[in-house]
This record gives C-alpha cells, sequence and structure tokens, in this order.
C-alpha cells in the first residue's frame, strides 16, 4: 500500500515505516501530524485518483528530527567581465516517519473476543460423542 501526498508543497509517494526529507515543518520533535491532502492511494492494486484529493484519506507520520541538508555552491560568471559571484545555501529539513495510511471507508479491525464456552452449549455434543462410543462399543 503507497499514497501520493502533498507535504510542504512537494509531492512525495510514501508507504509505512518510511523515512522521507521534507521542507522545514513548524511541528517539534517527537509530534504526530497528518496529512489530508492524499493525491492518490494505491490499497493493493485498487488505485483511488483524488480530484483534486482523495475525500477522508489520510497519512499519519511523527517528526523525527531537525536538520539542515548538505552545502549547494550557487557559482555565477559572466565571462570577459570579471563578474564572479559564490555563494552557498543549505536548506532546512524534516525527517519524518510514515507511521500509517488511513484509507476512507476502511473499517479497523476489531480484535474478536472468543465468546465463553458454556456446559449447556457442551451439553449436545457430549451427548452425541457418548453414544457413538456406545454403538462402536456394542
Amino acid at each position: 500500500m503507497y499514497a501520493i501526498v502533498e507535504i510542504a508543497g512537494q509531492q512525495f509517494k510514501v508507504s509505512k515505516d518510511l523515512k522521507v526529507y521534507v521542507h522545514r515543518l513548524a511541528d517539534k520533535e517527537g509530534d504526530a501530524i497528518s496529512f489530508a491532502k492524499v493525491l492518490l492511494l494505491d490499497d493493493n492494486g485498487t488505485i483511488t485518483l483524488g480530484a483534486p484529493a482523495v475525500e477522508g484519506a489520510s497519512v499519519e507520520a511523527k517528526v523525527l528530527q531537525h536538520l539542515k541538508g548538505d552545502k549547494v555552491i550557487v557559482f555565477k560568471k559572466k565571462r570577459r567581465k570579471g563578474y564572479k559571484k559564490r555563494n552557498g545555501h543549505r536548506q532546512y529539513l524534516t525527517q519524518i516517519q510514515i507511521s500509517g495510511i488511513t484509507v476512507p471507508g476502511a473499517k479497523k479491525a476489531a480484535k474478536k473476543e472468543a465468546a465463553p464456552v458454556t456446559e449447556e452449549a457442551d451439553a449436545p455434543k457430549k451427548k452425541v460423542a457418548k453414544a457413538k462410543k456406545e454403538e462402536t462399543q456394542e
């Protein structure tokens, strides 16, 4: 199962337990966040396209850390003019881990509790087993 979701103005293909670097988010480290702008949803071969977003779908994530990206050198030059300009840039990033994808209309599987077995429910079974035993002994 995967989804294409828009996070901080960029689109990412995400799945459960995936770690992604996105532009800096305002949330603190350790916070759980949810993204509602899911553009495409693939649920084991069943593809749902949004127009522009899928109604009721969301992606839950956890903020792991805030950091800065690698330095990128920006060098401008115009030949034969003596113009050179060197500049650097480091992008502020946030690392998030996708904790789950919520599908619209899907119900969470509830744990089924075993019904308590009473002797009254077992009584007919015991009678049938006893009768079969008597027939085989005769």
